[in-house]
């Protein structure tokens, strides 16, 4: 299957509210699942995927590849533990999650081991995350852009990253935008309450539907069922040029995600 454009992140739920979010989110009608080994809650996602009840091939599911595990003779030994703690045979992206600190493990290094583990069964697709147009180039120059599903990136109407989307774009690459909300900040724009007023949706709904509207997914994250739901019918929103130029124009690089060992972001 193709990945659905709007999935249910899990950054920072553990325990009990990762279950919680993830099976309300298969309930409701998610299809797509994003996770990543450091946020420590492969096994609850695992697990609500488990006793969901949906089929597995309806299903995407997404982790990530930290960066103690990027070397070519650790990355495969580290994603078959993922697939273990997620109680599955084969994950539908693996990504890395971010590049190598101070590229201690050359891209070309990951992207292969990324490419075994593809032939080997365990990942449909793989993918990058947190990776600035000069990585991207080292990623594509090591295994082509055919084979580089997404790269995963910050972007919300704050942080627009329009050269690396741009970039992604121009060579094929689907853009994934984690923190689409801005941990929330967003929400209280009066630019993004006008148009939620106007067009009788709620302010996480338009920043949803003006992702959707260039063409990204998006994975925004919640513990609440409510605002699971709401957030999954952003897909049906509409915006006009208007709204969206509106949106286009928050822009104030507003970076929220880049600790100390961040590549020197574009």
């Amino acid at each position: 299957m193709n990945m659905p454009n709007i999935g249910a992140g899990t950054f920072r739920l553990q325990g009990q509210a990762a279950i919680d979010s993830v099976a309300n989110a298969l309930d409701l009608g998610y299809r797509h699942i994003d996770t990543a080994q450091i946020y420590g809650n492969e096994s609850e996602v695992g697990a609500a995927l488990a006793g969901s009840g949906v089929p597995r091939a309806e299903v995407f599911v997404t982790t990530k590849i930290w960066t103690e595990h990027l070397a070519g003779d650790a990355l495969i030994a580290s994603l078959e533990e993922s697939l273990r703690k997620l109680r599955l045979d084969q994950l539908d992206l693996t990504l890395i999650h971010w590049p190598s600190p101070n590229g201690a493990v050359p891209v070309a290094e990951s992207m292969a081991a990324l490419m075994e583990a593809r032939a080997r069964g365990l990942t449909r697709a793989i993918g990058v995350s947190n990776f600035t147009i000069p990585l991207m180039q080292e990623a594509i120059g090591s295994v082509g852009a055919a084979n580089i599903a997404t790269n995963q990136i910050e972007l919300h109407p704050y942080l627009q990253n329009r050269t690396v989307a741009a970039f992604a774009r121009e060579h094929g690459i689907a853009v994934t935008a984690y923190m689409p909300l801005a941990y929330g900040k967003v929400l209280d724009d009066a630019v993004v309450k006008a148009i939620a007023a106007r067009r009788h949706a709620t302010p996480a709904q338009v920043v949803l539907a003006w992702l959707l509207a260039q063409g990204h997914t998006a994975i925004p994250s919640s513990t609440r069922r409510a605002n699971l739901a709401s957030n999954l019918a952003a897909s049906s929103l509409v915006l006009s040029r208007d709204d969206i130029a509106a949106i286009d124009a928050l822009e104030r690089g507003e970076r929220l995600v880049s600790p100390d060992f961040a590549p020197r972001w574009d």
